[in-house]
C-alpha cells in the first residue's frame, strides 16, 4: 500500500537528520521538494539518487491531483521542505489534507524544526506555549498583536532578518519595552546565537547590526517575573 512520508530535513547542520529519514529518502519513488536546488545539496551529501519533483506554495494547488493519482497507483512519495518539518510554516498541509480525504496513509517522521530548540533555549516556560509562525506582513498584523497583549503563555514567532528590528519595536509598543524576549538566529549553524533580555535591551543590541539568517522570536507571556541577560 502506498504512503506519503513527511520527512524533516536539517535546519542548518546537515548531520541533524535521522537514519530513518535517510532510508525513506533513498527508498521513495519520488521526493517532492520545496526547492530542488537546496534539497540536492542534502541528497548529494548522503548519496541519495531518488528523483525529485518541485512542490512549493506557488504550484501545490495545481499538482495535488497528479500527486494523489500517483499515490493511488502505488507510488511511495516523500515530501521535504527547504529546512525543518513539512507543514510547519512550509508547504505540506494541503497535500496531507487531500491524502486524508482519499484514505491514503500519511506518516510524519520526527525530526528537526526550528522553534523547539529556540523555545527550550529561551529560559521561558515551555510546558504550554503558542506558536504563531510568521505574523501577517500587513493586513491583520495589528489585530493579531492586539489579541496577544493579554496572553500569559510563551509565544513563538518566525521572522525574516530584514523585518526583525521593526517587529521587535512593534512588540515593545504593544507588549511594553520591559517584556522579556529571546531571539535565536542561525540555529545549528556556525554563527548560531541567542540574545535574551527585555525588548528594549534586545532592540538596542540589534539596532546597529547587520542581521542575517533564519530567526525565531520567543516572547515571554504577560507576567511580572523577569529574567536576566
Amino acid at each position: 500500500m502506498s504512503k506519503l512520508f513527511l520527512v524533516p530535513t536539517p535546519i542548518g547542520n546537515l548531520e541533524d537528520i535521522t537514519f530513518r529519514a535517510i532510508k525513506i529518502l533513498k527508498e521513495a519513488d519520488t521526493i517532492l521538494a520545496e526547492d530542488t536546488r537546496k534539497t540536492l545539496i542534502l541528497l548529494k551529501h548522503y548519496e541519495i539518487s531518488t528523483r525529485m519533483q518541485s512542490h512549493h506554495q506557488f504550484n501545490e494547488h495545481k499538482t495535488l491531483a497528479q500527486i494523489i493519482s500517483r499515490l493511488q497507483s502505488g507510488e511511495n512519495i516523500a515530501l521535504v521542505t527547504d529546512a525543518g518539518t513539512p507543514g510547519i510554516s512550509d508547504p505540506g498541509y494541503l497535500l496531507v489534507r487531500e491524502c486524508v480525504k482519499n484514505n491514503i496513509e500519511v506518516e510524519c517522521l520526527p525530526g528537526a524544526t526550528a522553534f523547539v530548540p529556540a523555545l527550550v533555549n529561551s529560559g521561558f516556560p515551555c510546558d504550554r506555549f503558542i506558536f504563531e509562525g510568521f505574523l501577517p506582513v500587513k493586513k491583520g498584523r495589528q489585530t493579531k498583536l492586539k489579541q496577544l497583549t493579554e496572553n500569559d503563555l510563551t509565544t513563538i514567532f518566525y521572522e525574516s532578518p530584514h523585518r526583525l528590528l521593526k517587529t521587535l519595536e512593534q512588540f515593545a509598543e504593544y507588549f511594553g519595552s520591559d517584556r522579556n524576549v529571546s531571539v535565536s538566529r542561525e540555529i545549528t549553524k556556525m554563527y548560531e546565537e541567542t540574545q535574551r533580555g527585555s525588548l528594549a535591551d534586545v532592540i538596542a543590541y540589534y539596532k546597529d547590526k547587520t542581521i542575517k539568517g533564519e530567526i525565531v522570536i520567543v516572547l515571554e507571556g504577560k507576567t511580572d517575573k523577569k529574567i536576566g541577560n
